[in-house]
């Protein structure tokens, strides 16, 4: 593994470069999903819920270690970019520290109130909830595995070796794939197969990223912890992860609000969330490729060639997003039926496509604006934004529910969306580019 200098070349072919191995990662983490709701599918649409519901807890965890993930990010690309050595040694410490400490306590508190949080969101099925508790448990090896592993994908992409990244995480996504069918219907374990399955695909990949990366990720004792490297990890960490626990709590409530359309409600968004990623696979890479590309190009201090990769990744982004929008908005039905075959669900999930379906340029939008700001070291920016208008869809969901029913709570996440793509774009160009553009003209 070596580490790839992002601050000279042509732009457009290193954002393309950066970007392709992540979209090929979020292609086969796509891919896993769509295979994997294939086959849970199939056993129902309660077995869809019971996921869908405990998924929200396992997404709190990812949300809260996205301290981590966001902080040792920023730091490792601007210590390259400045070609520390030294500096990204004790990141690195710091972050495997504190990824330790996150790990180990978000999954003793899902062991202790497992139960309750799935409890809150009132299911009204007994054996939903007992199969998403069941489900919840088997994550929290998961999670210990998977935070490292979304370290050292970061990490890599900091370092612009994105495609280390991409092979790595094939590995597991591969495994999982072909573990599914087996330990689902094979072996007849259920959506409990289908946690086994990503358990071990996690712990695999985790050893081939020590073995692979001994030189980058080992904790070294002759550095030891800078606890000052590590408070400023969590400064830098703490506006993005606020934006995601925010965004998931927020997610949770409307999940109440959903659940008293009953399960085939709650799985109908779970479903539809998946069909949308496939539109948010490009954005990813983009927003990846992004974060690396500004933080090297920010340590080196060459700011035009930021603002340049920003509208290249932007115009890429906009174009791709907007296809994605017109299939989406054109054959929902068709897509909805590929994961489940209860009319009910898939009428329910398509009405949440068409509704939806057009937050894809907006979120392609911020995307790309929020890895433009994390590599610029400006991570409360996005976080603002996110937080305030992703829990303006709580009271929207409120007031539209009682007048349209389920599509009133997609109408409220449709005008969250289109408020933060646009919001995020105009503080960009209005306020953050145009301060470094005076400072360039003094």
């Amino acid at each position: 593994m070596k580490k790839i200098d992002l601050t000279e070349g042509n732009i457009v072919k290193v954002i393309i470069a950066l970007a392709l191995p992540i979209m090929g990662s979020s292609f086969l983490q796509l891919t896993y999903n769509l295979v994997d709701m294939i086959w849970v599918g199939r056993l129902g649409s309660d077995a869809v819920a019971s996921i869908g519901s405990s998924g929200f807890f396992i997404a709190l965890g990812y949300a809260i270690n996205a301290l981590v993930i966001t902080g040792t990010g920023i730091k490792v690309a601007h210590e390259v970019g400045r070609k520390d050595d030294a500096a990204v040694e004790e990141y690195m410490n710091a972050g495997i520290i504190l990824n330790v400490i996150i790990s180990v306590g978000y999954g003793a508190i899902l062991l202790v109130f497992g139960k309750v949080f799935i409890g809150f969101l009132k299911l009204g099925d007994h054996a939903i909830e007992r199969d998403a508790y069941l489900y919840l448990l088997m994550n929290i090896p998961i999670l210990f595995f998977s935070f490292f592993n979304m370290l050292y994908v970061r990490v890599l992409g900091s370092f612009g070796n994105t495609k280390a990244a991409l092979n790595i995480s094939a590995i597991g996504l591969i495994l999982n794939i072909i573990l599914d069918p087996i330990l689902i219907y094979g072996l007849e374990l259920g959506i409990l197969g289908a946690a086994i399955a990503t358990l071990f695909a996690n712990s695999v990949m985790f050893i081939v990223f020590n073995v692979k990366g001994k030189d980058f990720f080992k904790y070294r004792k002759k550095v030891g912890t800078k606890y000052a490297r590590m408070k400023e990890i969590i400064r830098l960490g703490i506006p993005m992860a606020t934006q995601r626990i925010l965004f998931t709590l927020v997610g949770i409530v409307l999940a109440r609000i959903i659940a008293r359309f009953g399960p085939g409600a709650i799985a109908a968004q779970k479903i539809g969330f998946q069909i949308e990623s496939i539109g948010l696979m490009v954005t990813s890479g983009l927003s990846g490729a992004v974060a690396s590309f500004v933080g090297q190009n920010y340590g080196a201090k060459k700011y035009k060639r930021i603002n340049k990769g920003y509208d290249a990744a932007f115009t890429m982004g906009v174009l791709y997003s907007s296809v994605m929008a017109v299939i989406v908005l054109s054959i929902p039905e068709t897509l909805v039926s590929i994961f489940v075959k209860e009319q009910n669900t898939i009428a329910i999930a398509s009405e949440y496509l068409k509704i939806v379906g057009v937050t894809q340029i907006f979120g392609t939008i911020e995307m790309v604006s929020n890895g433009t700001f994390t590599g610029l070291g400006l991570p409360k920016i996005p976080a603002t934004i996110s937080i305030i208008f992703t829990m303006l869809r709580i009271p929207l969901a409120m007031l539209f529910a009682p007048l349209w029913g389920l599509t009133g709570i997609w109408l409220s996440i449709t005008v969250s969306s289109v408020l933060k793509g646009v919001s995020a774009y105009l503080i960009y160009k209005f306020k953050v580019w145009k301060e470094y553009k005076d400072a360039l003209s003094v």
